[in-house]
């Protein structure tokens, strides 16, 4: 089992350390994958609109609430998707998403990428005149976007606010705007992708860090972080799975981790967690050689975004930045 531990949130609310993504679930996987972590002791349950998996979530909690766990004891987190950046489509979207989970609020709603696409279009509208693009929403800024979830926040249908993938500019960028400072910022983390001066900023101003793909991300072809020598090398010595080694590293550095699986083996294992000491946290924080990796990029994505978020050398071309003012 897990260590139980929970990490207080700048609301005074407390967010457990360790919960299940469900990013990248094929259908019909997540109904099962949820219904095995809540019964196998996760309390923590990461989604999103743009998962389109929300109603098989839903279905699950259904067969565990209120038998195996009260609506209280779960931690459920939502994201805003980038289509309904504007007040009337957000508000909408979240009743929509409480809607498919059968439940009349979340614990944390973010939104889900600094990027808003022009609404009412589905979910990735393809731009009308630059074929594979999709169809960015220029005008509505980053600080439009938050002052919304402001009022959302305010309607009592979520109980904190925060934001995915965004850097210090953006996040400075609100808090100057509005004075409210985002209770988490959920990013891609994980040994070859550090982001050791957003972890710090975001320190410094009270946003928790959420770490999604903890072991790496197989889409690019590339090897998991679970296939790393050195990482093997410190889960043999602990007697423990490499993918327990990786979440023990965000573990370490305060951040709450989100491994995503469907297989009820893994699912159990990630649960189980192992403390890491400073030189095994060194070892793991070592595999790390020249730039920094990030796999999860936009302008890569199918349809492009055209913009340029993390200032990536992928993202040089791009002729969009965030609007953030």
């Amino acid at each position: 089992m897990s260590f139980g531990k929970v990490l207080e949130l700048n609301t005074g609310a407390t967010i457990p350390e360790i919960g299940l993504g469900t990013w990248l679930s094929k259908p019909n996987e997540v109904e099962s994958a949820v219904e095995i972590a809540v019964r196998n002791g996760y309390r923590h349950l990461d989604l999103a609109m743009i998962y389109r998996n929300q109603d098989e979530v839903g279905r699950a909690l259904k067969k565990v609430i209120p038998s195996v766990v009260t609506r209280e004891q779960l931690f459920i987190t939502s994201k805003l998707w980038n289509c309904s950046h504007q007040q009337g489509p957000a508000e909408a979207e979240l009743d929509e998403t409480l809607k498919q989970l059968g439940l009349t609020y979340l614990d944390l709603y973010l939104v889900h990428w600094p990027v808003a696409f022009e609404p009412g279009n589905g979910l990735t509208p393809f731009h009308p005149t630059k074929e594979g693009e999709a169809h960015l929403d220029l005008k509505t800024s980053l600080v439009d976007t938050w002052r919304t979830m402001i009022k959302l926040k305010e309607t009592g249908k979520v109980k904190a606010i925060g934001v995915s993938n965004f850097t210090i500019e953006h996040i400075k960028g609100l808090i100057d705007a509005t004075g409210v400072v985002p209770a988490v910022n959920q990013v891609e983390a994980h040994p070859m992708l550090p982001q050791d001066d957003l972890v710090a900023y975001c320190k410094q101003v009270g946003v928790h860090i959420t770490a999604y793909s903890p072991l790496g991300n197989n889409l690019v072809g590339k090897p998991m972080h679970t296939e790393n020598a050195a990482v093997k090398q410190v889960a043999e010595k602990l007697g423990a799975t490499p993918a327990q080694v990786l979440i023990a590293w965000g573990a370490y550095r305060g951040y709450s981790v989100i491994p995503k699986s469907v297989q009820e083996g893994r699912i159990v294992s990630n649960f189980k967690q192992v403390t890491l000491s400073e030189e095994d946290y060194n070892k793991v924080t070592a595999i790390k050689v020249g730039k920094s990796e990030r796999f999860n990029i936009p302008i890569t994505f199918k349809p492009k975004w055209d913009i340029n978020l993390f200032d990536e050398e992928l993202e040089k071309t791009a002729t969009n930045q965030a609007n953030i003012a």
